[in-house]
């Protein structure tokens, strides 16, 4: 074994204080290890690579160990020749004896249950350009080693129209140079219509990519979601309309870069809503398993949901919203506490498919989060032929063994008024609600939580929207019932069908009218349309609920509550307003992947759960 350098006598290898000039190259017992004393700045450290870490230990005048840092290779982004830079701009001065690491580092609260992740940089002096060259050779390696996990090659969608329209920007000063000194390549479109990127994962070759990344909000997001699945699915010959089939798990990854309105999806996997905080998760290969709920009607598949599902509440307060878009996110506190004024309550039939309590309970007060006991449980459950080493998601589907058959238990059944009816795959949090709407939720355990909140006078609801922001139980109730389940039926009783019959008559007409009127004005619009500003303008020919579009002078004075309550309310899943009422959701475990790991343990939920009124992030009232 070589030691270039010079050696204290009668000391070991491994124990000696080396000089600055020193190298221990141990490739005969790993590949990977390398060790010396190198300078950052104007002190000297002692420098250490093997195959699972990279540190660093500051050393005093007697050579005596002061501060380490540690990074694990895992979480190496890139190695420079030189001094670097990467931001603001990527720029790199020529050093025949300097190379600069970038690494993830975890920085300040980001307002949320996790850190920021941030790129940390350091520059290290070598005493010759040959020991510069040796280290660089043996970063490369190591990030090689992992590369298998990393991906190569990415597909990005850029929402230009999401948010505060700044997802061209966002993706070209934060996501890209990050992207660019990883070595990862991308393929950029930058979408200019509704459910473009849906179709184009749908249709196009999809051959040699990696992943597939959305930059903007949750409704970018449900278009990478409904492609990829529906690829999936077409590939393997299986019918998603068909709510008994077990569907095909998806391999290709899904990343989210935050740019929207909402970005519901990316603070419940990751913690905070932060672009290079997702971008660095995406870079070092992370992956997670979510469960997603298919929606179906009539044995017709409606619509994929990760988030939520939700009756009454919150789907007025959707549809509302949708009518005064021109406000921007200010439209969802104007909409929440017009329909929390207006005191509705609605009639339904709720039939749920328990899931068996004996594994989790949505009151038993755990979080899932990165590394969850819950989920890891659940993978073993749903893959039970799979190697424990293996990634769940590249078995076939004979080796998928959902336990969430529709006919496999006895159905639950519950009749009356309802405030709103929920079902939810994940905790929901959000900026506002950081705990949200069922905090014990978990992201792959292949269940979902049923929240049913039945009618009950104006401060009662009122201290149950409370809850959702403070650490207070909002279970804790009595018109409050949550039940983890995997599989729901909505559906309305036979005396409101007929009532809602008559109200179509009386108003079909006129909403027919009006309906075409918006839909035929809103065509020669050049930015985006969402399905709920479509379903909204055809509701009046399909449904008849005329009271959406008309008089909309009188309802922005006087606000919905000072109109006639209607017998029915509509779907808010995922942000989208569904066109029927009577729904089968079925929990399909761990059928997608993200380049996420949840949410780490131990990082500022004591902040988060304190809840903040001056956050920025908007959403739905947790949607």
């Amino acid at each position: 074994m070589q030691i270039p350098g010079r050696l204290g006598e009668g000391a070991s290898e491994r124990q000696i204080r080396r000089p600055f000039d020193s190298l221990w190259d141990g490739s005969e017992m790993d590949p990977l290890w390398v060790e010396s004393v190198l300078r950052v700045g104007k002190k000297r450290y002692r420098v250490i690579l093997n195959g699972l870490h990279f540190s660093w230990t500051q050393l005093d005048k007697q050579n005596r160990d002061k501060k380490t840092v540690s990074v694990p290779v895992s979480e190496l982004i890139g190695v420079e020749e030189g001094k670097a830079e990467i931001q603001p701009q990527k720029k790199v001065e020529e050093s025949e004896l300097h190379f600069t690491v970038f690494s993830v580092k975890r920085g300040r609260h980001g307002g949320g249950s996790a850190r920021l992740w941030t790129v940390g940089r350091t520059q290290f002096t070598c005493s010759s350009r040959d020991l510069r060259d040796h280290w660089v050779t043996k970063l490369r390696a190591a990030l090689r080693e992992k590369s298998g996990s990393r991906p190569q090659r990415l597909l990005v969608f850029i929402n230009p129209f999401g948010g505060k329209k700044r997802g061209v920007q966002i993706y070209r000063t934060l996501v890209s140079p990050l992207l660019e000194l990883a070595g990862i390549s991308a393929h950029v479109v930058v979408t200019e219509r509704a459910n473009q990127a849906r179709d184009h994962i749908l249709k196009k070759e999809l051959t040699g990519f990696d992943g597939v990344v959305c930059v903007g909000g949750d409704g970018m997001f449900s278009e990478l979601l409904h492609g990829v699945i529906g690829r999936t699915q077409q590939e393997a010959g299986l019918s998603e309309h068909d709510p008994t089939v077990t569907l095909q798990p998806c391999n290709l990854h899904i990343g989210i870069i935050p740019a929207g309105s909402t970005d519901c999806v990316c603070f419940a996997t990751v913690g905070v809503n932060d672009p290079v905080t997702s971008t660095l998760h995406i870079i070092i290969g992370d992956s997670q398993p979510l469960d997603v709920c298919s929606v179906h009607h009539l044995n017709s598949l409606v619509r994929y949901s990760v988030s939520m599902v939700g009756y009454g509440f919150y789907g007025d307060v959707l549809a509302e919203s949708e009518r005064h878009r021109w406000m921007g996110p200010l439209r969802y506190d104007y909409s929440g506490c017009m329909m929390y004024l207006s005191n509705r309550s609605y009639s339904g039939v709720v039939q749920f498919l328990p899931a068996d309590p004996q594994y989790s309970s949505p009151r038993d007060n755990t979080r899932c989060l990165s590394g969850c006991r819950v989920c890891s449980e659940s993978t073993e459950r749903l893959f039970p032929q799979s190697d424990a080493s293996s990634n769940a998601s590249s078995y076939s589907t004979s080796q998928y063994s959902q336990d969430s058959s529709l006919s496999d238990g006895d159905w639950v059944s519950l009749e009356g008024r309802f405030r709103c009816v929920s079902l939810t795959c994940m905790s929901s949090s959000c900026p506002r609600s950081p705990l949200g709407l069922s905090p014990a939720a978990h992201l792959a355990d292949g269940t979902g939580d049923l929240i049913l909140v039945r009618d009950t006078h104006a401060m009662g609801f009122l201290k149950y929207l409370h809850r959702h922001t403070n650490t207070e139980d909002q279970f804790d109730l009595p018109f409050v019932e949550v039940h983890r389940v995997r599989a729901v039926r909505f559906s309305l009783p036979p005396g409101e069908v007929e009532s809602d019959e008559e109200e179509k008559v009386e108003e079909g007409e006129k909403g027919m009218e009006e309906g075409k009127v918006e839909l035929e004005g809103e065509r020669d619009r050049p930015t985006r349309r969402s399905v709920s500003q479509q379903h909204l303008a055809e509701r009046g020919e399909e449904r008849g609920m005329g009271d959406y579009r008309k008089k909309k002078k009188r309802d922005f004075l006087c606000g919905p509550c000072c109109s006639r309550a209607p017998s029915v309310s509509v779907w808010n899943c995922d942000g989208e307003i569904l066109p029927y009422t009577d729904i089968l959701c079925r929990v399909h475990g761990q059928l997608v992947r993200l380049f996420a790991r949840g949410i780490e343990d131990g990082a500022g939920t004591r902040n988060c759960r304190a809840g903040s009124r001056k956050c920025k992030g908007r959403c739905v009232l947790h949607t």
